[in-house]
């Protein structure tokens, strides 16, 4: 992964220098204000904030560390870039992974030997590390379940479920209305209990 600092033309150690008392408790927003006027401690900030949520969900679509490693950066180089633009009312997780998902699905078709269908078949290992074995059997079929779902279901399923977006910040980051996402929503949640019931596994809370 490129290094924020270098990308913000600082060194670690300038970059993390306490000029002030940092704020545990500033909002992504202030953050991104503060970023917009230069400040590369917000870039560093927001960086630790959210650089799990947003790598995890972009390795789910490239399914390969290093890209998604390579993704990360350029979101994050991209939000430095970008701050000033940034609009308010939207929140800053869901900017950054609607940057996150554009970068994925370009890095996706410049790669013959990743289409899409397979998107989101990376399963979660931090996840089913602390699964009892019983659980670990249902969560494995619940992935196979989903690797069966089209790409679009897949997606829906994996931002609303495991990254937790609400209907209008799933619309943000896929760029379709409302009413697109609840649609496929159901038909997702509809399709993934069929295959959990061929499965022999009890509907999941989807």
């Amino acid at each position: 992964m490129i290094p924020l600092a270098d990308t913000c033309g600082s060194s670690a150690a300038e970059t993390y220098a306490p000029r002030r008392r940092a704020n545990t408790d500033e909002s992504d927003q202030s953050l991104v204000a503060r970023l917009a006027e230069g400040d590369r401690h917000a870039l560093q900030r927001l960086f630790v904030r959210h650089q799990q949520r947003v790598y995890r969900f972009v390795l789910r679509l490239v399914s390969n560390t290093a890209t998604a490693d390579d993704i990360v950066s350029e979101v994050f180089i991209e939000l430095w870039r970008h701050a000033a633009s940034f609009e308010r009312r939207a929140q800053v997780s869901t900017w950054l992974l609607a940057i996150a998902r554009n970068k994925a699905l370009s890095a996706m078709r410049r790669r013959i030997d990743a289409p899409l269908d397979d998107a989101l078949a990376v399963p979660d290992l931090a996840v089913s590390a602390e699964e009892t074995s019983d659980a670990g059997k249902r969560s494995a079929a619940l992935r196979t379940c989903l690797q069966r779902l089209s790409p679009s279901h897949r997606e829906i399923i994996d931002l609303v479920y495991y990254h937790e977006q609400s209907v209008d910040e799933v619309s943000a980051i896929l760029g379709v209305p409302p009413a697109t996402v609840k649609t496929r929503m159901f038909y997702a949640r509809k399709r993934l209990a069929e295959l959990l019931r061929a499965a022999g596994t009890e509907t999941a809370r989807y």
